[in-house]
């Protein structure tokens, strides 16, 4: 019995695979590259190159595998593309969604962990954002997480697939093999460490006048180990005849823009210079996580996701891969 790994080669997803081969899964991978990478797979792992909505290579996976579970990270993840082309995220997040939680039916899958976000909630209305909380996106990204999730609730009640969604905060640091490498690259942590690298002159800071201590954002970073183990806590979970469910994962303390620059000068020694622009469309002022629930229903403690912690993992992985995942 094997688990499909959809979006496998992502970020996360790559992070994820990594953590369940190493307990002794067995797993195939879905991606179509877009934005993963090959690289960040062990080659011993199944691949498949595709889209998600192809029903007849899901088919073909579900049948050949014989999966009894699916993790979901397939999507696409950029907040202000989003914005810009909201037609291609929810074609790509959701319409190709649709046909895909159809195939998994029709083979009989009944069980599947989804990486949803905080982008659900958009605009928070309490310091720390719990699951009960309203959910009204502020981008299109969000929205398509969220339709996402109704889907699932929806076909829970219809036909008994059985969900685990998790919706995670700012991913960030790396593991050994899999690391942060995005083009182009809009998250704030590979950002100040190419500035770090001498790769870039500056780094730029959306918004300094957010009703924050400092006037930046603030995000609750959560590393990439931590939301592994997740993922796999929640399978087992849902194995184990645990009802469907939501769960934040998140630590419960965030830091400003500026704080994590800050801590970036620190760990990396370097200076790293910034250009403060104006706020990007969608952008909340402040996502801070309560992760009692996944503490308690999964059983879930964040171990590495000290900023300090998820810092340096992250500019030894860069180290190591000036280049990313791009041959030299």
């Amino acid at each position: 019995m094997t688990i499909l790994v959809t979006g496998g080669a992502g970020y996360v997803g790559s992070a994820t695979v990594e953590h369940l081969v190493a307990k002794g899964e067995s797993v195939v991978v879905l991606d179509d590259l877009k934005r993963g990478h090959r690289q960040a797979l062990d080659p011993s792992v199944p691949f498949y190159q595709g889209r998600i909505g192809d029903r007849q290579l899901v088919k073909e996976i579900v049948e050949k595998y014989s999966i009894e579970s699916c993790i979901h990270f397939a999507a696409m993840a950029y907040v202000s593309e989003s914005m810009e082309k909201p037609a291609l995220y929810y074609e790509n997040n959701i319409s190709q969604g649709i046909e895909f939680l159809s195939t998994l039916l029709d083979g009989n899958v009944r069980r599947i962990v989804f990486s949803s976000s905080c982008a659900t909630y958009g605009e928070p209305e309490t310091p720390l954002i719990e699951e009960s909380n309203r959910q009204w996106p502020a981008n299109p990204y969000g929205w398509s997480k969220l339709f996402f999730e109704r889907m699932l609730d929806s076909y829970d009640c219809a036909y008994g697939l059985r969900f685990f969604s998790l919706r995670y905060f700012n991913a960030a640091g790396a593991t050994e093999r899999c690391g942060e490498h995005h083009d182009p690259e809009s998250h704030l942590i590979p950002n100040v460490l190419a500035v770090a690298a001498g790769k870039n002159p500056e780094v730029e800071v959306f918004g300094k006048d957010y009703p924050t201590e400092d006037g930046t954002a603030i995000r609750d970073y959560v590393h990439i180990s931590d939301l592994a183990d997740a993922h796999g806590r929640a399978l087992e979970y849902l194995r184990g005849g645990g009802r469907s469910d939501f769960a934040n994962l998140g630590t419960g303390h965030g830091y400003s823009i500026l704080q994590v620059i800050q801590f970036a000068r620190e760990v990396t020694g370097r200076e790293i210079r910034i250009r403060m622009r104006d706020r990007r469309a969608g952008d909340p002022a402040r996502l801070v996580a309560d992760p009692a629930r996944a503490k308690n229903v999964l059983r879930w403690e964040p171990q590495t996701s000290n900023i300090r912690s998820v810092l340096q993992s992250a500019w030894t992985w860069h180290l190591r891969n000036p280049d990313g995942y791009s041959p030299r």
